[in-house]
């Protein structure tokens, strides 16, 4: 395919380019071609001199600052929900869109929540910051998406099971190092989680809550109702962490205003922009993480009749949390600006 050397290329800066999620924003970069001016990645003073590859060449990290900003176009945050805001004000004030994938402004009432599959018109109202949904929520609500446009969903229960890159670099290394320990009759290192995760499952993401719920569980309800504009909506989330690397997965029930039938729901989710189904019991079908890991696509299936409530789908669901969760909702976010022409720089 001819490159066109004719379309307009950006400034992009990415914050917390190290990590787990940084690292996969600038593969997922590459790999949908952005056009990219210049690509300026940002990380802690530790990071600060590392190389890292991006379409043949290499960037050296610079040190993330105040001035880190001036000329940028659009930055790509992932370095935790302190890091964003202390800085993502001074992107702001740059000139350029931020792009969040933390905790920090997602129930800020004035920054938009997206999914850029369910709510793209949202990005309009941004000034200048736009969030990234917490990682479940977004491969969930990719899934249920057409579901919810053909009859209105009234409740969710779900149960996830997220992988340790939730947690980040050091996440994924415990996991590994733990395995390494008990394969080699070590003692283990408990570090990021509150308990062994190898051979384990934790039912604890994140602290917990007054009501009982952790704070992981009640972003699922909260965000839901803000990216589908709709408070009537109640879900209900036991979320546990479990000794998978980069691949969330959920048994979600779903409970909608009229029947539908499970051919409908396959039909429905065959359509789906983003979303693959695979679903043949028969031949043991159904997604995994195995079939998830490094997918853009988030994956359903195990699809039926749920025995307990009435107008009710159950099924299951798999996508990569460095992905769909977090890297790739960030890049579309800013392809979506690049579409709709809303960046601050584009209007002078």
């Amino acid at each position: 395919m001819k490159k066109n050397n004719d379309r307009k290329e950006y400034n992009i800066a990415i914050a917390g380019a190290t990590g787990a999620v940084g690292l996969k924003m600038i593969d997922v970069l590459q790999k949908r071609d952005f056009p990219i001016k210049n690509l300026k990645l940002l990380a802690s003073a530790s990071s600060s001199g590392k190389k890292i590859a991006y379409k043949g060449n290499e960037i050296i990290v610079e040190t993330l600052n105040t001035d880190s900003f001036k000329g940028v176009d659009i930055a790509l945050f992932s370095a935790g929900a302190s890091v964003s805001r202390e800085f993502i004000p001074y992107a702001v004030s740059s000139g350029c869109v931020a792009i969040d994938n933390s905790s920090a402004y997602r129930n800020d009432e004035s920054v938009p929540l997206v999914i850029p599959e369910i709510n793209p018109g949202d990005v309009l109202q941004h000034k200048g910051i736009i969030s990234n949904p917490n990682c479940t929520t977004a491969i969930m609500l990719t899934v249920l998406n057409s579901v919810y446009k053909y009859s209105k969903i009234r409740k969710i229960v779900v149960a996830s099971y997220q992988s340790v890159s939730g947690a980040g670099q050091k996440g994924i290394h415990e996991l590994e190092d733990q395995i390494e320990s008990i394969s080699s009759g070590n003692k283990i290192r408990i570090s990021k989680f509150p308990h062994q995760i190898a051979y384990n499952v934790i039912p604890h993401i994140d602290v917990f809550t007054d009501n009982g719920y952790t704070k992981e569980e009640m972003k699922m309800l909260y965000e839901t109702r803000k990216i589908l504009h709709d408070e009537k909506i109640s879900v209900s989330a036991t979320c546990v962490r479990v000794p998978v690397k980069s691949v969330h997965s959920m048994a979600v029930t779903f409970i909608t205003e009229k029947n539908i039938p499970v051919k409908k729901v396959m039909e429905l989710l065959s359509d789906s922009e983003g979303v693959t189904l695979m679903d043949d019991p028969l031949k043991n079908t159904y997604p995994m993480p195995v079939n998830a890991e490094g997918k853009f696509n988030c994956f359903a299936g195990r699809i039926r009749k749920d025995l307990a409530f009435k107008n009710a789908v159950s099924m299951w669901i798999s996508g990569d949390q460095l992905l769909k969760g977090a890297a790739l909702n960030a890049v579309q976010i800013a392809e979506l600006l690049v579409k709709y022409k809303i960046l601050k720089r584009d209007h002078g």
